[in-house]
């Protein structure tokens, strides 16, 4: 499955966040991460982060699967090209 997570997170927790999500997904943007994972990794993704956030905290992850066919990025690319499709 192809994921975008977007986060926003306490500032004492964002580096916490950032190299969890790093293992897994590829950074693009301030706060947002995307890539390809298997069902198993995203397991292990959700329960690192489960443990690294508190309440007023927010992720949101966006599954897709065979929805979207291109990205289309206006201004700096931040990351290498992907495998989103």
């Amino acid at each position: 499955m192809y994921v975008v997570m977007v986060y926003d997170i306490g500032e004492r927790r964002v580096v916490k966040v950032l190299k969890a999500a790093r293992i897994y997904l590829t950074w693009v943007q301030n706060s947002v991460f995307e890539g390809e994972i298997t069902d198993a990794n995203f397991m292990r993704l959700q329960n690192t982060l489960k443990r690294i956030i508190e309440p007023d905290d927010s992720i949101l992850f966006y599954i897709f699967e065979r929805l979207y066919r291109k990205k289309i990025v206006l201004g700096t690319n931040r990351a290498a090209p992907t495998n989103f499709f």
